[in-house]
């Protein structure tokens, strides 16, 4: 498997194979907002530092943090009750 190139453009099909998500996963996912991507002659083109940034330890920290906040809210809401 080739690299993610961050200037390079992908189509939906390449970037779920990048990610190991079935097309349907995918399609969800692009129609979410979750992966941002520009329609081109109706078919989705996404930069690849945007596959990048999904796959970024980062990103996986930041979610992390919110639901860490979110599970410590919740817990002490419970615990008012």
């Amino acid at each position: 498997m080739q690299d993610i190139e961050p200037n390079q453009i992908y189509t939906s099909k390449e970037a779920g194979d990048f990610l190991r998500l079935s097309e349907r996963t995918m399609k969800r996912f692009l129609k979410q907002g979750i992966i941002r991507a520009n329609k081109v002659g109706g078919r989705y083109r996404i930069l690849g530092r945007e596959l990048l940034r999904l796959v970024s330890p980062d990103v996986e920290q930041k979610a992390e943090d919110v639901y860490m906040g979110i599970k410590g809210k919740t817990q002490k809401t419970i615990k008012d009750w």
